[in-house]
């Protein structure tokens, strides 16, 4: 095969990179929809190392890169799980299986406030894993000229995972800001970016903060 001297190990671009936050939304945080069915003492068996994971250390670090994107002049969008309608007819066979549903202009489908977008900032929802496969997202990043994405949010195993493939093989340059994702338990963390550093470039947040910086 013929060597194209091509790299994923490049810094990103000044006016050809988002940043784009994956389902960080009321749903999946306490006292979200995603948890009404269950007793506290199941959502703090099953759910309680998330919780942590999001305050403590995934939450702050999106928050950082957050304001570092929007000082470097860097497109923020965000991306929710929202389906079109009331009752959730147009979700994806997955979602409805899997019961993951936010009804059209609910509390559940809102960014949590601690990143909420700023006034015209994009928001894209979306009714299947992949952000790809649901939503217009490759038109508009298109229309918007970015060739890189740094993507960040929950679940690192499968929403984010699902982005991260998509996205390489759309043809973006994909930085993957492993310390600014969180999923159910360590393991699965570990798991994901195992599975996708094939896809995309891994770095932690301080690392994408100084490429950013550069940019501004």
């Amino acid at each position: 095969m013929k060597d194209f001297g091509l790299s994923r190990d490049v810094p990103v671009e000044k006016g050809k990179t988002a940043l784009l936050f994956i389902d960080v939304q009321k749903y999946s945080a306490p006292g979200g929809g995603a948890y009404t069915h269950l007793a506290p003492a199941e959502v703090e068996a099953r759910y309680g190392y998330f919780f942590r994971e999001m305050r403590d250390r995934a939450i702050p670090n999106m928050q950082r890169l957050q304001l570092a994107a929007r000082a470097a002049g860097v497109e923020v969008m965000y991306t929710v799980i929202e389906s079109l309608t009331q009752d959730g007819r147009d979700l994806s066979l997955d979602y409805k299986i899997s019961r993951l549903f936010c009804p059209k202009g609910s509390r559940d489908a809102e960014v949590l406030d601690e990143i909420a977008p700023a006034s015209d900032e994009i928001l894209i929802p979306k009714t299947s894993s992949s952000v790809f496969v649901s939503t217009h997202i490759h038109y508009v990043l298109g229309n918007l000229g970015i060739k890189y994405l740094i993507l960040a949010g929950v679940l690192t195993d499968q929403c984010v995972d699902s982005a991260v493939r998509d996205a390489c093989d759309l043809g973006y340059l994909v930085t993957l800001a492993t310390d600014a994702c969180a999923t159910l338990s360590p393991e699965n963390h570990a798991s994901a970016l195992a599975n996708n550093r094939g896809y995309c470039r891994q770095l932690a947040t301080q690392r994408i903060l100084a490429e950013l910086a550069m940019l501004a």
